[in-house]
């Protein structure tokens, strides 16, 4: 694990910490069970693949420890608005506020801007941070197989679970995901950045798709910047993605998402 991310593990076990002490666990837990508004977050995608189309995540980021400011005109409801006209299936917004300069409250305005499901895009170590999502209307939370235990995953899918939140288990290498796939969840992110280089292959992907069951929705996360990196993930039967940097650069988000698989699925 690099450096950075060891910061990262720190810093969000710090944050749990200080949350504890403003709204304790009793009191984060009944806001979540009280949210009572659900949306389908698998079934958003599966519907997208139902009619030959992508399913495409569309991230809502502002910046990144390595890229620094990615945006600086940053408007979380108009870009979810954007993305949400031009065929994105689902919603991944960024709360880390240290290293990403994301917040609860960009998750909240782009959940109410449309009615894409949302993922809850953060470095989640403790149960506390399960609840902080559904509280704040979060339909899918992020585990890392990376940063925590096959038993830590399995008791934070079956809060999300509970919840009735889905789980998007992200991996890096076939260690990784053999851990994973002891999972119910049927999303499976392949994250092609390397999380101690931050180099990015496609290959990544590719390399691990063979060993995973065809039951399993594949989401290929980064990379995916021009028409014959989709082109590609298509001929090898993968149809889900999770796409940020290379829409929230460009003038109109949704317009770049829609140029970009609009080159490749014909009729998206």
């Amino acid at each position: 694990m690099s450096d950075i991310l060891k910061k990262i593990w720190a810093t969000k076990r710090e944050e749990v910490a200080a949350a504890c002490k403003v709204i304790p666990l009793a009191e984060i837990r009944a806001q979540a069970e009280a949210n009572a508004d659900h949306r389908d977050f698998v079934g958003a995608i599966r519907a997208k693949h139902a009619q030959g189309l992508p399913g495409i995540i569309a991230e809502i980021k502002k910046a990144s420890p390595s890229k620094g400011v990615i945006r600086a005109d940053f408007q979380p409801a108009e870009h979810a608005a954007d993305y949400a006209a031009n065929g994105a299936a689902c919603l991944s917004v960024l709360t880390d506020v240290q290293y990403f300069q994301g917040h609860e409250s960009y998750l909240k305005a782009a959940r109410a801007a449309c009615a894409l499901p949302v993922l809850r895009k953060d470095f989640m170590v403790d149960e506390y941070q399960l609840f902080e999502a559904r509280a704040w209307g979060a339909d899918c939370i992020l585990l890392i197989a990376a940063e925590l235990s096959l038993a830590e995953m399995k008791d934070f899918e079956a809060i999300a679970d509970a919840l009735g939140m889905a789980v998007l288990v992200e991996v890096h290498n076939g260690e990784e995901l053999d851990t994973a796939l002891e999972l119910k969840t049927p999303l499976v992110g392949i994250n092609n950045r390397n999380l101690r280089t931050f180099e990015v292959t496609l290959d990544t992907t590719l390399g691990l798709l063979p060993r995973i069951p065809a039951d399993r929705i594949v989401v290929t996360e980064s990379g995916i910047l021009a028409s014959e990196d989709v082109a590609l993930m298509q001929q090898n039967n993968i149809h889900s993605y999770l796409v940020g940097e290379a829409f929230m650069r460009q003038l109109s988000p949704g317009t770049a998402l829609k140029t970009l698989f609009s080159s490749v699925y014909t009729n998206f």
